[in-house]
């Protein structure tokens, strides 16, 4: 059997440990430090912190023990993105073999560096695409864009996937892969917010189209393939989470469209796209490319200037 380990248990890790598990030949085990949720899944199949009302294969197992990752075949991160690299250098010490790391994070690491990049194994992935981890462990078909080696896209395809309802297409450009899962919730608290400003359409989709061209740029930016903004984990994750009221990101621009503050919030959620927001608002300022990202400055004017949400709107929709 493959031995899996998803290390993080919360809503998605769940979600994606049970899809994994419908596959009979693989050994899924979630890795968590919370102990009650340990504890939930081995005796009751059930992980009632996130997911009050469902029931879990029998077959996934559960435990906080690093030593699970010792024979791991596959290792999944689905963990906050500011820890997965310290995590990922901890992991490394108790694995003896060669797995193949895919992570599902979607945000930087704290230095400002794509994850992937600073994780300390041979083999790395990334996987993202438009899922919900509601639909996600309701069976819904689920696709992603693997980011990463040919021959490692292959082996999950063909070993880990069969029989779960995961459909994947694929890029070599793991970069590109990472960077459109760090913009979309960037640009879903932008579409958000006019959202909840004027609830159109026709304004929703015309800060999209902006959004795309803007994704676009920096992909070229970056030196990546501007192509891989048509797969899932382009304008497939961008619409997802920009345009649907399950996304966080866009419920946080919703909310400010509406007339809450930020401050007024006291939220307790981490919200990727606040932390891309900032990031990216410096880093096209400081290298004298504001005029060139509408968006993104108007973002960072809203959220870190002090500008105002008339201000955001005129920028925005200019």
């Amino acid at each position: 059997m493959t031995k899996i380990v998803v290390a993080g248990a919360g809503v998605f890790g769940t979600s994606v440990a049970e899809r994994l598990s419908w596959n009979k030949n693989n050994n899924v085990i979630l890795h968590s430090i919370e102990e009650d949720v340990v504890a939930d899944i081995n005796k009751n199949h059930q992980n009632t912190k996130y997911f009050p009302t469902r029931f879990l294969n029998t077959s996934i197992k559960a435990t906080g023990d690093d030593e699970v990752f010792r024979d791991a075949d596959v290792i999944m991160l689905v963990l906050p993105s500011k820890v997965i690299v310290p995590f990922s250098e901890r992991v490394k010490k108790n694995n003896n073999g060669n797995p193949l790391i895919v992570n599902l994070a979607k945000g930087m690491s704290d230095n400002g560096a794509f994850i992937t990049e600073d994780i300390p194994f041979e083999r790395t992935a990334s996987m993202k695409g438009p899922s919900f981890a509601i639909e996600t462990i309701n069976g819904f078909p689920t696709s992603f864009t693997f980011g990463g080696r040919r021959d490692d896209f292959e082996y999950f395809r063909d070993t880990v996937l069969p029989n779960t309802g995961f459909t994947l297409d694929w890029s070599n450009d793991v970069r590109a892969v990472e960077l459109l899962s760090i913009l979309k919730n960037m640009y879903a608290i932008a579409i958000g917010l006019v959202s909840g400003r004027y609830g159109s359409p026709n304004v929703d989709f015309m800060v999209y189209t902006k959004a795309v061209n803007e994704m676009k740029e920096l992909l070229k930016i970056y030196g990546c393939d501007e192509e891989i903004i048509f797969r899932y984990c382009g304008i497939g994750d961008l619409g997802l989470t920009a345009l649907n009221d399950l996304s966080r990101n866009r419920t946080l621009g919703m909310l400010i469209g509406k007339g809450f503050a930020l401050d007024e919030m006291n939220n307790a959620t981490t919200i990727e796209g606040q932390r891309t927001i900032k990031l990216f608002g410096e880093k096209t300022k400081e290298n004298g490319m504001a005029k060139d990202f509408p968006l993104i400055q108007s973002l960072y004017k809203l959220m870190y200037e002090g500008g105002t949400l008339n201000e955001y709107m005129v920028d925005a929709l200019r």
